[in-house]
Parts: C-alpha cells; sequence; structure tokens
C-alpha cells in the first residue's frame, strides 16, 4: 500500500464507539511522535469529559491532545467549525514534525474534513427560528413536501437533520442534496492518508459499550449531569444536552425514574449509536480504506507500522 512520498501524512483512525480507537490513537503518538485531535462530537464539550468517553488526564499528558473538551456547553458547534479547527491542528502538527492522528467516531465530521463541506449559504434566521420550533413530526411532514428525496433518506424522528434538510430548502429554494454535491475545501488530495476503520466483532463491541456505561456512572457522570441541568444558560435543546446518556441520566436527576432504569435506557441508546456508527464505517467510507476486527493495540500498531510507517 504505497502513500504518495511528496505529501505531508495524517493517521486516521476510526469507527463506532467504544471500539479501542484512543488507546490505539495514544500508543502510536507515543512511538510515533504524533499529535491526537478528536474526530468526536461529543468530545469536543468541557462539560462532559466522563460522558463522553473523552482522555484521561493521564492519557493526555502521553502525548499532545488537541480539540478534547475546547468548547462550552452554551456553544453551538458545527461539522464545519470543526473542520477548520482540524485543518489549524493538522497544520500545527506538521509544521512540527509531529505525525497527526484523527480519532473519532463522527462520519459527518471526517467528510467534511476529506471532501469539502457543501457552500450552503448563511439560513435566514427568520426561517430557522421558524424551523426550529416546530415538533419533528411537523417538519418531518413539512419534508415530505418540500424535499421528498431528502425526507425519503432520513428517519422521521432525527430532529437535527430534519430541520436541516428543511431550513436549506425553504431558505434556498434548493434541495440539501443539490448542495452537497458541490463540496469545497476538502484536504484529502492534499495529505497522504493513513486510515484504519476499527469494525470489532458486534456482540463484543455492544458488551463493552454496556460495560462502559456502567463505568461512566461510577466514574461520576451522574455530577456531570447535574452540573450540566444547573446551568442556565444551556437550553434543553443544545448540542451537548442531546449527548447520548445525558437524558436518561437526568430523567433520574429529575425523580421520572430510578438510577438503575436510566442506566439500562442509556446502554441501549448507546448500543443503537454503535450500530448505526458500524453500518456508516462498513459502508461509507471508501473501498481503499483498511477496515479491520482487530481489538488488540499491538496487532493494530504492526499493521500501522507495516504498511504505513
Amino acid at each position: 500500500m504505497a502513500l504518495p512520498s511528496n505529501l505531508p501524512k495524517l493517521a486516521l483512525i476510526a469507527g463506532p464507539t467504544a471500539s479501542g480507537k484512543s488507546a490505539l490513537a495514544v500508543a502510536l503518538a507515543e512511538r510515533h511522535n504524533g499529535t491526537v485531535i478528536n474526530a468526536d462530537s461529543a468530545q469536543v464539550y468541557r462539560d462532559l469529559r466522563v460522558l463522553s468517553a473523552r482522555p484521561s488526564m493521564e492519557e493526555e499528558a502521553r502525548a499532545p491532545h488537541r480539540l478534547f473538551g475546547h468548547v462550552d456547553g452554551p456553544e453551538s458547534y458545527s461539522a464545519a467549525r470543526w473542520a477548520g479547527e482540524a485543518k489549524a491542528a493538522i497544520a500545527e502538527a506538521h509544521e512540527t514534525g509531529r505525525l497527526p492522528i484523527l480519532v473519532g467516531g463522527t462520519g459527518m465530521y471526517l467528510r467534511t474534513l476529506l471532501d469539502g463541506i457543501a457552500p450552503i449559504p448563511e439560513i435566514a434566521p427568520d426561517v430557522r427560528n421558524a424551523v426550529r420550533a416546530l415538533p419533528v413530526a411537523e417538519s418531518y411532514a413539512m419534508l415530505e413536501r418540500a424535499d421528498p428525496q431528502a425526507a425519503s433518506r432520513l428517519r422521521p424522528t432525527d430532529t437535527t437533520r430534519v430541520a436541516r434538510a428543511l431550513e436549506v430548502v425553504q431558505s434556498t429554494g434548493v434541495p440539501i442534496e443539490e448542495w452537497q454535491k458541490r463540496r469545497e475545501g476538502g484536504i484529502g488530495g492534499s495529505v497522504a492518508l493513513m486510515p484504519v476503520v476499527l469494525l470489532p466483532d458486534r456482540a463484543w463491541l455492544f458488551e463493552r459499550c454496556d460495560r462502559r456505561f456502567g463505568a461512566m456512572v461510577r466514574a461520576g457522570a451522574l455530577d456531570e449531569v447535574r452540573a450540566l441541568l444547573a446551568r442556565r444558560d444551556i437550553p434543553a435543546s443544545a448540542p451537548v444536552r442531546c449527548a447520548i446518556g445525558v437524558e436518561a441520566l437526568a430523567k433520574a436527576e429529575r425523580g421520572e425514574c430510578d438510577l438503575d432504569t436510566a442506566i439500562e435506557a442509556a446502554r441501549t441508546d448507546t448500543r443503537r449509536y454503535a450500530k448505526r456508527q458500524y453500518t456508516w464505517f462498513r459502508n461509507q467510507p471508501p473501498a481503499t480504506w483498511t477496515r479491520t476486527d482487530e481489538t488488540q493495540t499491538n496487532d493494530l500498531m504492526s499493521y500501522f507500522e507495516r504498511y504505513f510507517l
């Protein structure tokens, strides 16, 4: 697997939640003078170290880390903003002779960085406010009429993506898919990409998801949720409040269910999310990206060194 010798290298370790990406990224960074760069949409938030499974302070001390926990809860964060910050972090690593190592499971982030972003004009504020105020069922019904192709691709309960598709077609008069065909600003052609997608056995993955959430609760996830709920500047609709586990534990905190019920609900949500990520990473990235079920860091390190380094 020959890489272009004239391009700077960019390692990418991707896959569903709980697949062991972080351990490999840190080990790779230690052995090859790397900088670990976050590509997970929940791990950008300062408020959620435990609940988003951000690297521990001990792990962060082993190698430079970028774009972890740098966003305050009330802030609205986007794939476009992340891509801009990731480009800067990658450039910083290259300029200082380090290997940038992207690690995460947010496919939209990775696609935006590598392939570019659709040049969708700024949405008219009145349109955005009106769409975001609608119940998701009403938004979806309107999307079916205004952009049936987009509606057919989305789950009717996907609040964020349904609202985005609807506000785009209402504000610009052009379906979101047409905008997405005109991507600009991707760096995929200017780096020698070294991608590995971790797709371990599903039973192993789901068991690890269950075990990890229990460990999160023991490590203080409920305290994080309490602190989040206590902040008056973070509305219930804020993206940070939509992170998996937040609402389930919030219900326990409000007395709407007991803690065991909340934990089981969060585990179910985590498994569903991991399943969607698994399907996305199995089917969406280019066929040339390595997909492996290896779970041992040493075996994966050997792969990286044999084919890329």
